[in-house]
């Protein structure tokens, strides 16, 4: 299946939807995007409304991949920064990729879409993501070509007992 990526998309319903039934899919299926599953669209929803009330403020971007009938596949939200010394680098937020498309390269093709849309930003020359210790994804990310930078232990509560490391990766963009 093939899977076309776009940077700044039309906010539709359908676009809205599309991403609020991606995050609760990729949730409910252990993703590590926020939430410790079970979790309902209503649960997903208001983190989704303050991603595009920043998108509308111009404080995000977002890079969304879909497939030829335009199903929402993938997305991930690349954070400007305001701080006037750190403008040169971006975050990126909420990686999403639908668990149907797992093991297939979406996943690498998404990173390859957020770095090109990033290159295309004026004066950013790095990328900084968070993920969550004990998934594996931070093997991933460095298969990407990110390198982790930064770890603090316990940082993330999924339940009671169970605390995750908080890894900061980082991209270099040349």
């Amino acid at each position: 299946m093939s899977v076309r990526f776009d940077l700044d998309p039309s906010v539709t319903s359908e676009l809205r939807d599309g991403i609020c039934a991606l995050w609760t899919d990729v949730s409910n299926a252990g993703g590590a995007v926020g939430f410790v599953p079970p979790v309902t669209p209503e649960d997903v929803r208001p983190d989704l409304l303050g991603h595009l009330a920043a998108m509308a403020e111009g404080r995000e971007r977002l890079v969304v991949g879909r497939d030829a009938a335009g199903r929402v596949l993938a997305t991930a939200f690349l954070n400007l920064n305001s701080h006037r010394l750190m403008r040169h680098w971006l975050w990126v937020y909420t990686v999403m990729v639908h668990p149907s498309q797992q093991g297939r390269g979406t996943g690498r093709e998404l990173m390859t879409a957020v770095a090109d849309a990033a290159r295309t930003l004026d004066g950013i020359t790095g990328i900084r993501l968070t993920c969550r210790g004990g998934t594996g994804i931070s093997r991933f990310y460095a298969a990407c070509g990110y390198k982790e930078v930064g770890r603090v232990p316990g940082a993330i509560k999924v339940a009671d007992g169970d605390l995750r490391d908080d890894v900061t990766m980082w991209l270099e963009l040349h």
